[in-house]
């Protein structure tokens, strides 16, 4: 507890000192001003990449936030370990390492930060590249406007006599073909320049979505409670949301808040809150299928309500455990996204077919749990479960739609040092994409990795 109130409030402090508010640090580091919040006031632990997120954007070393500077070091040499467990560290040794070597453990952990900024990079980078619109569309019109030069260039180079009128329209073809493409080169490169940053502009509906949703925490106060009008509540949470451009974005916030209503009438806000924090004091309570079981309604929705609850100071303060959710459709296209710290997800499609979000494709009304580790990413493990359930009214001679979640929860230290030797307890290795996932001789791959070493 002294180091969380300590590196809390050096953030405030320092973010004060220099004159941001909350809500503009928060965009900076990812995150929401709501969870900022909580940080500040000592009310969530901070660490790996987050804090060196927050400790860039605010220009100071990460140590300079923590109790000191070998606290930090031993974190970090920590982590380090932690991310490459087939060599076998002696974790038990890392304090004498420091003490006795801190500028060996200084490189060792100066190597880690990079390696976690690398691959940060590489994720995002790569993930545009393969799945922008935009890119798309631009690198389209760069190849038709050279197209249209080189055309209008091999009529000029025919030796064939050509009217003084035609060839004087070509010229001008070919300069205004000419100016195009320098305009959208300029803006392609402009474009690639911001790829890596969090805060680049959107570029497709989804994003337009997946602004919406952080901004609010995927929780929609108005549309809770009996005496909500949810006509008039949609419309106005709409109109009122900047980040909604497109008449598609605006389109699919319509249907996420209409299922976020009927939702939430199945499972009132209270009675959730009630049997979670009931829940949360067993090894199995936040499983979706018991919750599901106690509160009559579907597993889906009990995943989707957990991954809907508003932040816990809008409530009573208490500390519970984060949830993400991932949902996709029949043909496993991503849908939906609720982050959970630690746990890389792609922005939409070409997620890894490993993940039990898939499996459950295969498996209709089947509830699936696995224990999953992330290749490459630090040696998490996380606890997720799946479900795929039908959508859409049934109707007679009608094979169904499925639509799947998968909802994922982090496993504590405890958790994740036990034995862990067989059924779903036994860690899978799962990557994000086959393009960006470091692991070798898997069945699901359908691209090369550009990351032929790992990380």
């Amino acid at each position: 507890m002294p180091q969380r109130q300590l590196t809390g409030g050096r953030i405030r402090e320092r973010r004060i000192a220099l004159g941001l508010r909350q809500a503009d640090l928060a965009k900076q580091a990812g995150i929401s001003a709501s969870y900022l919040n909580l940080i500040e006031h000592n009310r969530r632990r901070i660490g790996g990449k987050l804090l060196l997120d927050l400790s860039a954007s605010l220009g100071v070393e990460p140590s300079a936030l923590t109790e000191g500077a070998e606290a930090a070091l031993i974190a970090t040499l920590r982590e380090a370990a932690s991310a490459v467990p087939h060599a076998k560290p002696e974790t038990e040794g890392i304090e004498d390492l420091a003490a006795r070597f801190p500028g060996w453990a200084g490189v060792l952990a100066e190597r880690h930060r990079r390696v976690l900024a690398l691959e940060r990079t590489v994720e995002q980078l790569a993930d545009r590249l393969t799945h922008d619109p935009y890119l798309a569309a631009s690198m389209h019109e760069v190849l038709s406007s050279v197209t249209a030069i080189r055309s209008t260039a091999a009529i000029l180079v025919d030796p064939r006599e050509i009217e003084p009128e035609w060839r004087d329209r070509f010229h001008r073809n070919i300069n205004e073909d000419a100016g195009r493409l320098a305009r959208s080169a300029q803006a392609l490169v402009a474009y690639l320049d911001g790829a890596g940053k969090a805060d680049a502009a959107l570029s497709s509906p989804q994003d337009e979505m997946e602004r919406f949703l952080t901004r609010r925490g995927h929780h929609f106060a108005e549309l809770e409670g009996e005496g909500a009008l949810p006509d008039r509540m949609m419309a106005a949470i709409i109109d009122e949301d900047e980040a909604l451009q497109s008449a598609s974005a605006r389109a699919q916030a319509r249907l996420y808040l209409e299922r976020y209503r009927a939702d939430a009438e199945r499972l009132p806000l209270v009675r959730l809150q009630q049997v979670r924090d009931e829940a949360q004091t067993t090894e199995e309570g936040l499983y979706p299928l018991h919750l599901s079981v106690r509160l009559g309604v579907d597993p889906a929705t009990v995943m989707r309500r957990l991954a809907s609850l508003p932040p816990a100071e809008e409530l009573d303060g208490a500390n519970r455990t984060p949830v993400g959710l991932v949902s996709c459709d029949a043909s496993g296209t991503l849908l939906l996204r609720r982050p959970l710290e630690g746990f890389a997800l792609p922005r939409f499609g070409a997620a890894c077919p490993r993940w039990p979000l898939f499996a459950a494709l295969s498996r209709p009304m089947t509830p699936i749990r696995q224990t999953l580790r992330q290749s490459g990413r630090h040696g998490r493990m996380f606890r997720a479960f799946a479900i795929a359930q039908p959508v859409g009214q049934p109707d007679y001679n009608a094979d169904p739609l499925f639509e799947a979640h998968m909802m994922i929860l982090p496993l504590s230290r405890d958790s994740a040092g036990q034995e862990m030797t067989s059924g779903p307890d036994l860690p899978r290795e799962v990557g994000v994409s086959c393009r960006i996932c470091p692991a070798r001789d898997c069945a699901g791959r359908r691209e090369p990795s550009i990351l032929t070493d790992g990380f």
